[in-house]
This record gives C-alpha cells, sequence and structure tokens, in this order.
C-alpha cells in the first residue's frame, strides 16, 4: 500500500499543483462581509474533491459564521482514528501594491508558488487531500480518518469550537493531524509542540457628543486619539515589557533542556533581522533570546487605530472617538479569561481625563503545550525522518491555533502539528509563496503518517 500511495502522489504531482492553483484562486476571505459567497464556494469545493476521492458523509455543517467541511473513511477495524484539520479561510490581502502578481492568480517563481493562502493554509490542507487520495487509489486507508476543515480560522474559529463542544461525541479520535505550521529552516523536519495563545481587543475611547473644530474647541475638548495614545503607552515599557498588573506571573517558563535544544537550532539572528522583519534592529524584553521571545513570552501588539480624518488634504478635527485594535498572545500559565479581566482592569485604571473608555473582547484562544510521548509524535517523526532523511527537530510556535487547544479540552487527545511552510513564506503578508518542493514532500509526509500510525 504504501509503494503505490507514494507512487500515486508522485505522479499525481502536476495535476495536484493544478488543482491547488484552482482552490487558491477562489478569495475565500473570512472576516470580509463581501467575500462570504467566495468562502462557502471554496468549502464546496473542497466538499466536491473529497467526496470524489472516494470519502463518505462528505457534507457542509453551517455554523453562525462560515460552514465546516466533514468528511470520513471509517473502514479500518481495530486501528486508530484520525481528525485530520486544516483551514480553507484566508486574510485579506492588503496592501495590493506591494505584490509583485496578483494574489489570487497563483504564479510559479524560483520554485515557488505565490498566492494569498499558498502556505496558511490552503496548500496545507491541500496536501492532507492529495495523501487521503493517494491511499485511498492504491486500496484503502490505513487507518479510520474524519475530515473537519473551517472556514473562520483568520477571524478566532469561534463556530469550530462551538461544534467542537456541542458534539464531541460524533468525532470521537486519537488524535488530530493539524497542517498548518512550518518547517525551522528549509530541510529540516519540524514538529510544533507548542503554541501561543491569544485574546483580540478592541479599546473604544469617547470623547465629546460628536466631532468638533480643532480651532474652536482644540485645548478645551478631550482628544480621544490622544487620550488613546497615553493608553497604549502604558501598556508596555520601552523595553516592550508589559505593564498590566499581575499578568506575567503564573508564566511556565521553558525547562533547561528545552531552552539548551533552541539555542542548538541553526537560527541566524542577523538574517532573520534583515531578511524576515526587515527593520532597522530587533526590540523587545531584555534577557531573553528572540526565540524565547516570540516562542515563551507574551507580547502586547497594536494592529490598526481606525477613525478620525484620514483622507486626502486636511480636516482640522477632534473626532469624538478612537477605536485601537490591540492583542495578546499567551504562553503556557496563562489563560484567556482572566488575560482580558486584566487589560480590562488595567485600561479602566489609566484613562486620562475627559474621556471613557470601553475594551471588548473579539475572539480569544488558549495556549498550548503538547506531550511528546505519544505513539503518534512518533509516527510523525519517523514520517518526516523518511522523506527528509534527518532527525525531527522539536520547536513551539510564536502564532496560535486555537483548536489545537479545542482538540485537548473537548476531544481530550493528543495533535500532531506537522506543517511543510518555512519562515520567509510571508504568510499575512504580501507575496505570501509555499515551496512547491514542500507541497509535494509534505503529502509523501502524510502519506508516511497515516501508513505509520496503524503500525
Amino acid at each position: 500500500m504504501l509503494d503505490a500511495a507514494l507512487a500515486y502522489a508522485r505522479k499525481d504531482q502536476p495535476n495536484a499543483l493544478e488543482e491547488l492553483k484552482a482552490f487558491l484562486r477562489i478569495p475565500s476571505i473570512s472576516t470580509l462581509p463581501a467575500h462570504a459567497g467566495d468562502v462557502r464556494a471554496a468549502a464546496e469545493f473542497l466538499a466536491t474533491k473529497l467526496q470524489s476521492i472516494g470519502l463518505e458523509s462528505v457534507r457542509l455543517i453551517e455554523t453562525d459564521g462560515h460552514p465546516l467541511v466533514y468528511a470520513e473513511h471509517l473502514h479500518a477495524p481495530g486501528k486508530p482514528t484520525l481528525l485530520l484539520y486544516s483551514h480553507y479561510d484566508v486574510q485579506p490581502p492588503d496592501p495590493l501594491s506591494e505584490w509583485l502578481s496578483a494574489p489570487f492568480e497563483p504564479e510559479e517563481r524560483n520554485g515557488n508558488l505565490y498566492a494569498r493562502g499558498a502556505v496558511d493554509d490552503k496548500g496545507q490542507l491541500w496536501m492532507q487531500v492529495k495523501a487521503l487520495e493517494s491511499l485511498l487509489a492504491s486500496g484503502s486507508l490505513p487507518v479510520n480518518v474524519r475530515v473537519l476543515m473551517e472556514g473562520e480560522e483568520e477571524v478566532g474559529g469561534e463556530g469550530i469550537a462551538r461544534y467542537l463542544k456541542e458534539h464531541a461525541e460524533d468525532l470521537a479520535c486519537d488524535a488530530a493531524l493539524v497542517c498548518d505550521t512550518e518547517l525551522f529552516a528549509p530541510d529540516l523536519p519540524t514538529l510544533c509542540v507548542g503554541l501561543r495563545g491569544m485574546i483580540y481587543t478592541e479599546i473604544e475611547v469617547h470623547g465629546a457628543r460628536t466631532d468638533l473644530h480643532s480651532g474652536m474647541y482644540g485645548g478645551a475638548a478631550p482628544n480621544p486619539f490622544v487620550a488613546l495614545a497615553h493608553i497604549i503607552a502604558r501598556l508596555k515599557d520601552e523595553n516592550g515589557r508589559i505593564l498590566i498588573p499581575g499578568l506575567l506571573d503564573n508564566i511556565e517558563a521553558p525547562s533547561s533542556a528545552e531552552l539548551a535544544t533552541w539555542r542548538s537550532l541553526p537560527f541566524d539572528e542577523k538574517r532573520y533581522l534583515e531578511t524576515e522583519v526587515g527593520s532597522t534592529e530587533l526590540v523587545g524584553e531584555p534577557g531573553y533570546s528572540v526565540l524565547e521571545r516570540t516562542w515563551a513570552r507574551p507580547t502586547l501588539d497594536v494592529h490598526g487605530m481606525p477613525g478620525g480624518f484620514t483622507g486626502a488634504g486636511a480636516k482640522t478635527v477632534i473626532p469624538s472617538r478612537a477605536l485601537a485594535k490591540i492583542s495578546l498572545r499567551l504562553v503556557a500559565g496563562m489563560n484567556t479569561k482572566d488575560t482580558f479581566q486584566r487589560l480590562q482592569e488595567y485600561v479602566a485604571t489609566i484613562v486620562p481625563p475627559g474621556v471613557t473608555v470601553e475594551t471588548k473582547l473579539i475572539h480569544a484562544g488558549e495556549p498550548v503545550l503538547i506531550d511528546t510521548q505519544n505513539s503518534f509524535i512518533q509516527a510523525a517523526i519517523d514520517a518526516m525522518r523518511q522523506v527528509y532523511g534527518r532527525d525531527t527537530v522539536f520547536v513551539r510556535g510564536g502564532g496560535s491555533i486555537p483548536v489545537v487547544g479545542d482538540f485537548a479540552r473537548h476531544l481530550h487527545v493528543p495533535a500532531v502539528l506537522m506543517g511543510f511552510g518555512l519562515p520567509d513564506d510571508n504568510l499575512h503578508a504580501p507575496n505570501e509563496k509555499f515551496c512547491i518542493a514542500n507541497f509535494y514532500r509534505g503529502t509523501e509526509s502524510i502519506i508516511r503518517f497515516l501508513v505509520n500510525c496503524a503500525a
């Protein structure tokens, strides 16, 4: 079965790439209401493909937002059941002026496929689909499989979280395979064993009843944008340390052994600064390495401040309101409820005079640490070693995949975070790409992983 499936996958590579391109042409931007039809079209495209390769009970599951896509193949008695997860929604492509090719017209350049969603996460989702197709075309699946793909990961994943909580018995499995992470370096097989959680919030400041003329009222009327700037400035100190009282008290620090492993990784800080970040210097809490700051320390970032006058020319207005979108990334030892409460309470104590403030939670996800002592992690290690010819390294991820925590909380199963992106793939940024060789090697790794799980 394994040899036949690998042979099928290799022969099918050109077709697999063209199918992925067709999938990428659907602008399934989950955060923009104008693209709700495109998100559904992507779900239907996926469901049609899953049915065509021989999966059963294929259906769209409606949520309050975008639909889930479910399928199953439960014909391996006595073998484990794997839940395969990815997401088919994508981020907005802005700013369009920075793309070298149209974000929803995939283009091959220098061994990479460029498009919004190429690596996050349509390309990695399609690896799972093609692995299943290769095995089914060569006989049957060596394990039982449930497929659950969502269309709201980029906007918090509330639909899938609710479904997992309410229908856990319908998703009974032994482990979950998540393909939404990356290799630490090219050709270095990598498993992610930790993710930061997140709370995404809005802080809204209100001043006067209506916008005011700054000549007539400036100097007397409160300016919500100035007040908001003061609030933001007091959330962190000049070194990047978060100032919210008690927030850092219960953080679980990485072990000395884990830190030693991180120090042995092929990390080039100069290259990271120049090719990935692109700023004049790196910032952050002193006393911690870059990997510690991005994997094992909480962060607070401002993502946007809409409001006031931003058009061409001048309009001397004091806005009546100002808004900032702010997130905090959480690490082991923290939880979303406590973190939001501490933020909300602290902001209330630093409000400048003359304005009122409201802090709202938009969405949240808990941090995750994965126990590596289980047979499914070992199956992944062996699969990637067989493909890449090197030992697999364990890393953490600075990002958040809320559903991984939901798998542990509601299904009580471990997750295997086996991804094939690269650090410079520009996910969430212009010119997002996916290394085509990794697309093929990822497919082969998943085939081998599923076979290994049946052993």
